[in-house]
């Protein structure tokens, strides 16, 4: 059972399905690039249904945790393929403002912070603590 609010739940499972598609949707040219790029992208793709499944069935370890891989990931990949390179390939220091590339650092950002507060909240753990009172003695 799901321990978060659905709106998180909703946003985490709208990010990480928006992840997916804009690497399917870059697929075929990342082939052109390399191989590997393009079956890295299609993986994916693929790891971010099987995330966004597990993310509504419920299920913390591999919902949550294959997402993480998957925006964690795109976005190490990201950041590495502007300025070191990737193996095969030099660094593409003007790609940076793309807007696709934009629009997925901010969708994979959404669900890593999502996904970190998931689970780092334990069920049944209150939102807001209720303030204590203090009794005199």
């Amino acid at each position: 059972m799901n321990n978060v609010a659905k709106p998180i739940l909703w946003a985490a499972v709208i990010s990480i399905a928006a992840t997916g598609l804009i690497h399917l949707m870059n697929a075929p040219g990342s082939f052109d690039d390399a191989t590997y790029k393009g079956l890295l992208f299609v993986a994916n793709c693929l790891g971010a249904a099987v995330a966004g499944v597990g993310i509504l069935r419920g299920v913390r370890s591999w919902g949550w945790g294959i997402g993480l891989l998957v925006a964690g990931g795109a976005l190490a990949g990201y950041v590495m393929s502007r300025t070191v390179g990737l193996p095969g390939l030099a660094a593409e220091p003007d790609a940076w403002l793309e807007p696709l590339g934009v629009i997925s650092l901010v969708v994979e950002g959404l669900f890593v912070g999502l996904a970190a507060y998931a689970l780092t909240t334990t069920p049944g753990q209150n939102r807001i603590a209720a303030p204590q009172r203090i009794h005199n003695s």
